[in-house]
């Protein structure tokens, strides 16, 4: 009996495996291609399809969906969950956000992981992911290619492509394909923003005028330290501190601009830049760059930086600006006032900081790095996670609506905003045609603080209502224009973001994170003594060689030529 059954298995076993052999085998049916006339969609996308109103058109679903969103964290943003702005484009789209927020300072860190381990969200917003990682990760798959849905959705991104067809050409990678959207930001003062600060009061009350040269510079910040500005009777003042972890706020950022040209002004492809040969080129081999370091350590010995210059955060460098009592801080660098006092706080010690125009280096460098794109890559990507797509691009391509774009950087209207009245004059002469309400730089819950896309057009912000000298965009527009334009480069050039194929951008990747983590290390070490850069400079050169720094000026290089 138990053969008998064992056989009767054994041949149920064989014909299922022929049947299934069959069934493989056998031609399917081809399924139609997404937009087909006649032929249906897959059931998830039918299901978007149904759910979506016309494009442009709100809201945009006709029942709430929810999207995942990995967001970078704003110190200027209490909760994007609670956000005024947040709850207002919920109730306008239809479309709930679901909000994993990445610290600041860690975000590229946390990307990487995520996407690595697999555990990632729909969206990926305000990290403003490098154009190497794209061209990795949307080859891979894992970041979808947003070609299709633009043109099928994306009323607001199409109008942007054609008002500047130069957006459209830089964020589309060398396979086509656009992984990620921009956040546009043509801001005259931000595309000079390694700026350096210094309190003007105390220049007049050591009898000083603002320095134009390094060694005037040095002058100026030991006058601080030794004659007692701040007239308290004490040796509290700090001649200079910065931070590396806020906006255009680390050491070298202004002052090896004297020295060598060093750009800073993209967090991948920062210190490389187009020299007078046009060729890709580091700023951090240069001898300038060793003439540079010789200046700051000077600074350092003689007690003219902050020790912890290198260390703290943008929140202990505001608290060393905002000293209860008396001014203790003497300069500080970084895109405005804001990176180390309190924007429009009680003090109003952020107004009486004025910018230090480039310094004239002693071999006849003075530049003031200059950034023309205006221009974000990376600010929105949807990934393969996405259940909806399509709603995902028309939540994100609505943010460029001037009224949205509004409401996104500022806040509510007839609160942080209003439109602009007859007669009204804009930052650039013109009439003007909004006008900001409260200024820009306090912690607060009613927008995303210059996170994530957005469409602030030249045309946007010099269009808003000039009030006066202390209007925060007057005084960085007229600091830009009278002090850093001058010194604009005319022979050398920020490189511009650059695609790479999937196989260079994992290199790149890989030897970016080595190089500069060894070059950050090194410019501290050098600069406070640490490290003697008499003895160790030879030394850093070779290990600079030895981590394949040619090799990646060359991908650098073999990218940019095929990109002309």
């Amino acid at each position: 009996m138990k053969k008998s059954l064992t056989y009767l298995l054994t041949v149920c076993l064989i014909f299922s495996l022929v049947l299934a052999a069959c069934a493989k085998n056998e031609p399917k049916p081809q399924t139609p291609a997404a937009g087909s006339e006649g032929q249906s969609k897959p059931p998830a996308e039918q299901k978007e399809k149904e759910l979506l109103t016309p494009p442009g058109t709100y809201p945009i679903v006709n029942e709430k969906v929810t999207l995942k969103v990995m967001v970078r964290g704003n110190p200027l943003v209490e909760d994007f969950a609670t956000n005024e702005f947040t709850k207002w484009y919920e109730e306008k789209t239809n479309v709930h956000i679901e909000w994993e927020v990445v610290p600041e300072q860690s975000r590229q860190e946390k990307l990487n992981l995520a996407l690595t381990s697999n555990d990632y969200p729909d969206i990926i917003f305000g990290i403003n992911v490098s154009a190497a990682q794209q061209m990795i990760f949307g080859s891979q798959g894992i970041f979808l290619p947003l070609n299709d849905l633009i043109e099928e959705q994306g009323v607001q991104t199409k109008k942007l492509f054609a008002d500047s067809p130069l957006v459209k050409e830089t964020i589309t990678a060398p396979d086509g394909n656009i992984y990620a959207l921009p956040d546009i930001n043509e801001c005259y003062h931000c595309s000079m923003s390694q700026k350096m600060w210094i309190y003007e009061p105390w220049l007049k009350e050591v009898g000083l005028d603002m320095p134009t040269t390094t060694e005037e510079f040095y002058e100026v910040l030991k006058a601080f330290k030794e004659k007692d500005p701040n007239k308290n009777g004490k040796p509290d003042e700090v001649p200079l501190a910065f931070t590396p972890k806020s906006w255009r706020s680390s050491i070298e950022a202004f002052l090896m601009n004297s020295f060598v040209y060093n750009p800073m002004l993209s967090t991948s492809t920062k210190y490389l830049y187009i020299n007078e040969d046009g060729k890709v080129d580091a700023s951090f081999n240069k001898p300038g760059w060793k003439e540079g370091l010789e200046y700051m350590n000077r600074l350092y010995k003689e007690g003219l930086i902050a020790p912890e210059s290198f260390t703290q955060d943008e929140n202990q460098l505001i608290q060393l600006g905002e000293n209860p009592g008396e001014v203790i801080l003497g300069a500080s660098a970084g895109g405005h006032q804001g990176v180390f006092t309190q924007l429009m706080g009680e003090s109003g010690r952020w107004s009486e900081y004025k910018t230090v125009p480039p310094l004239l280096g002693p071999s006849g460098v003075q530049y003031a790095a200059y950034d023309p794109l205006g221009m974000t890559v990376g600010s929105f990507i949807i990934t393969d996670k996405a259940k909806y797509p399509e709603v995902a691009l028309r939540w994100a391509d609505g943010l460029y609506e001037f009224e949205h774009t509004l409401r996104s950087n500022y806040g509510r209207p007839g609160e942080e905003w209003r439109e602009a009245e007859a007669g009204e004059i804009g930052i650039n002469g013109k009439p003007a045609q909004w006008s900001e309400l409260k200024s820009f730089g306090t912690v607060q819950n009613v927008n995303y603080a210059q996170t994530g896309p957005g469409m602030r057009s030249n045309d946007f912000r010099l269009s808003a209502v000039a009030k006066g000298e202390d209007d925060l965009e007057v005084i960085l527009y007229n600091e830009t224009k009278n002090k850093y334009e001058p010194y604009a480069p005319t022979k050398v050039k920020t490189l511009p973001p650059l695609f790479f194929t999937e196989e260079q951008a994992s290199e790149v990747a890989d030897l970016a994170k080595t190089l500069y983590d060894f070059v950050e290390e090194m410019t501290a070490r050098f600069v406070i003594g640490d490290a003697d850069l008499n003895k160790e400079w030879d030394s850093y050169l070779k290990t600079l060689n030895d981590m394949n720094l040619n090799r990646y000026l060359e991908l650098y290089q073999q990218t940019y030529d095929a990109n002309k």
